[in-house]
């Protein structure tokens, strides 16, 4: 299926390794390791140390989550405890959930 050949590129951007940063990472790398496993890649980005980075990407609050591919781009804030939610909002296919842009016959 030309859906499980596809391969998420995330950024994570974090300020220091804050409690709330590390759940964020702890959650994304879950999320992705359930339902992306091996079609995957994540960099995490320490704003306090890559400031011109975090200026680049117009980073205003963290923790962020860049999905850069596919695309189109999509910005999630928060530690995405919510799973679910988080996989909605960063376009991750979770089996048993309607696809969100197609219909069934």
């Amino acid at each position: 299926m030309a859906a499980e050949a596809i391969v998420f590129v995330f950024r994570l951007f974090v300020a220091g390794q804050s409690e709330r940063s590390q759940a964020a990472e702890a959650n994304l790398r879950a999320l992705c390791d359930d339902h992306l496993a091996g079609r995957y890649k994540l960099e995490v980005i320490d704003t306090v140390q890559r400031p011109d980075l975090a200026e680049v990407e117009r980073i205003l609050a963290t923790p962020m989550v860049v999905r850069l591919a596919p695309l189109p781009p999509r910005r999630v804030i928060g530690d995405l405890s919510h799973h679910r939610r988080a996989a909605a909002a960063l376009g991750i296919p979770i089996p048993g959930d309607p696809p969100s842009e197609r219909t069934t016959p």
